[in-house]
Parts: C-alpha cells; sequence; structure tokens
C-alpha cells in the first residue's frame, strides 16, 4: 500500500536531492548553518528553533540566547526558509493573568497547526521548567495560555490534530539539572488548561546512543503508517553528553504505543558547526516540514547550542529504515 501523509502541499519546501553515493537515510544542507551565531547584537546563538510555513513563506519562533546566557524567544522570517531575519525584541506574550505572563526564561519552541490556529509550546521557567503554551493566528499577537504542567517538564510538543476528542501533547518530565531523568510521556486535554491521561511512551535505554535520556523532537507527522516522530537521544560518554536524532513510528490513535524505534541513530554530531561550539556534540531536532505529495522532510535541528542547521529525508525511505532497524 502506498504510504499517504495527512500534511500540507509545500511546494516551495527547502530541498537538496541526496548526494551521489551517501549511505545514509538523512543528509545534510551544504549551505549550513542557516543562522549565524550572533545575528543580534545581544545574541550569542540561535538554535533549537520552530519553523512553519506560512502565507506562502516562512516564519519561525527561535530560541536566542543572550550574552548573559539567559535564553529569550524571538520572531522570524524568511522567504525560502533558509535565509532569516529576525525582530530585535523577543517576543511579547500576551496575557491579562499577571501569574501565567511572568516568564523568568524561554527555551526550545515548537509551532504546531491545528485548524487555523498556530500553538506555541517552549520549556517556560516558572520556579524552574515546565511548558508553555501561546497561541496565535497572524504571528503579530501571541496570546500567552495556562503553563501545561507543574515544573519540571521540558519538550513539550503538540499532535496536529485532536486524539479521542482532546488536545494531545508529548513531554518529558524531568528535574532542575541533566540526570537519567528522561522518559516520553502523553497527555491530553479537552481545553488546553487541564491535562490528564498520562501515560508513558517510551524510555531511555539501550543502545548506547539514548542511553542518558530521550525527549520528543518535531510536531509528529500524521502517516497511513502512524505518527512519524523524530526524538533526540542523549548519551554521556567520557568527555560529555552527546545529543543524536532517532525516529519512531507510534500508534495514530493510542499514540503512547510505539510500533517501531529505530535502534540506530539517524543523524549523529558530525559536521564541524555540530561538534564545536558552546556545547559540543549537539544535533537537536526541532522542526520537521513535509510536503505531502513528495513525501520530502526538511528537518530544522539546533547545532552545539550556537547556530541552526537543515537536514532532509524521504518519509517513506525513513519508514522503511525505521521497521528495519527497530527495537520493537
Amino acid at each position: 500500500m502506498s504510504l499517504i501523509i495527512h500534511s500540507d502541499c509545500i511546494p516551495n519546501l527547502p530541498w537538496q536531492p541526496k548526494p551521489a553515493g551517501c549511505p545514509d537515510v538523512v543528509w545534510r544542507y551544504d549551505g549550513n548553518p542557516i543562522t549565524d551565531r550572533r545575528p543580534l547584537p545581544q545574541a550569542t546563538g540561535i538554535y533549537n528553533s520552530a519553523v512553519v510555513p506560512f502565507r506562502g513563506k516562512f516564519v519561525g519562533v527561535f530560541r536566542t540566547d543572550y550574552r548573559d546566557r539567559m535564553p529569550h524567544l524571538h520572531f522570524g522570517r524568511s522567504d525560502d526558509g533558509l535565509k532569516w531575519t529576525f525582530s530585535p525584541q523577543e517576543i511579547a506574550f500576551q496575557c491579562d493573568d499577571e501569574e501565567v505572563r511572568r516568564q523568568e526564561y524561554g527555551y526550545d519552541p515548537r509551532i504546531t497547526r491545528i485548524g487555523d490556529t498556530y500553538y506555541v509550546t517552549w520549556c517556560n521557567g516558572y520556579h524552574g521548567p515546565t511548558i508553555g503554551i501561546a497561541r496565535t493566528k497572524d504571528f503579530e499577537t501571541f496570546e500567552q495560555l495556562e503553563n501545561a504542567f507543574l515544573p519540571y517538564n521540558r519538550n513539550g510538543v503538540l499532535f496536529p490534530r485532536k486524539i479521542n476528542g482532546n488536545y494531545a501533547m508529548l513531554s518529558r518530565p524531568s528535574d532542575t539539572g541533566h540526570t537519567p531523568f528522561g522518559d516520553i510521556f502523553y497527555s491530553e486535554s479537552p481545553d488546553l488548561t487541564y491535562w490528564g491521561k498520562h501515560r508513558h511512551v517510551m524510555g531511555k535505554g539501550m543502545p548506547w546512543w539514548q542511553d542518558k535520556k530521550i525527549g520528543a523532537g518535531p510536531t509528529p507527522i500524521e502517516t497511513s503508517e502512524g505518527w512519524l516522530l523524530f526524538y533526540h537521544g542523549v548519551v554521556q560518554t567520557c568527555n560529555g553528553y552527546v545529543y543524536s536524532t532517532g525516529a519512531a513510528l507510534l500508534d495514530l490513535e493510542q499514540p503512547w504505543k510505539v510500533l517501531y524505534r529505530t535502534n540506530k541513530m539517524i543523524l549523529q554530531p558530525e559536521a564541524p558547526y555540530e561538534t564545536t561550539g558552546y556545547v559540543p556534540n549537539v544535533v537537536f531536532p526541532v522542526t520537521a516540514l513535509v510536503d505531502a505529495p513528495t513525501g520530502r522532510i526538511a528537518l530544522y535541528c539546533g547545532a552545539a547550542d550556537t547556530v541552526t542547521a537543515v537536514a532532509f529525508c524521504e518519509a517513506g525511505e525513513l519508514i522503511d529504515f525505521i521497521k528495519a532497524n527497530s527495537t520493537v
């Protein structure tokens, strides 16, 4: 049966064909990185950021670390998804509730379109890291909603449609530091305020490349084979942490059930901009744009906690790889 992808047509999707002789299922854009280390005067890095097509072009919410190394969220625009300009001021979220509006920091955003509304989720500082949520229809005004969970939590990623009549989100309950607290969980909400029906999805473990912790990456892609999920896996080596990228297929109506999960990395730190930077040896997947008719995917990743890079793959080839190299 032919693969069906339930997504949009993106005729101007950033794309480069696989280089001749490339043995990998995912390959890098030869113009990486696509952001400079200091595209704004106050910035020391723009990375781990979210991108979506919008009105024939591209927009995004970008993690921007300042010179005090505190992370903030800035808005960006691009004609082609590769060359970006950034607003010099951080996003001013609108909210009447002063307690919700208080924000100690914001980092690692994702953007998910549900209907005609775009939802931004990010790691929001509220007495520790939790999952902030905001919504917009025009990327000019952002309405901040209630934080989804108690601290500590990271990597909050919404599904692009309701499941069982509810909004659905993946997240990684955490603590204050980089510890082995690192499994992916699923939660549902009728209104984006009250969350429950928490289910364990998958955990860290063997093989070694993901034995420290894992976390959901981009918004899951709905396909006839299941939800295609990119995720990051972390290993602790004698020289520090290494962040790589894996992929899985989740059940369409019960996404806490893993159908297949790669036992091999599909993308690991190799390029100089991935192995050298503020935090060396990091490839952190955040956005996956897919052109439904062709199955082409542009994968946006943070690199070395310093810059943003793009890689490419084809959905059909990737799903075949996941099935052939699965731990499930």
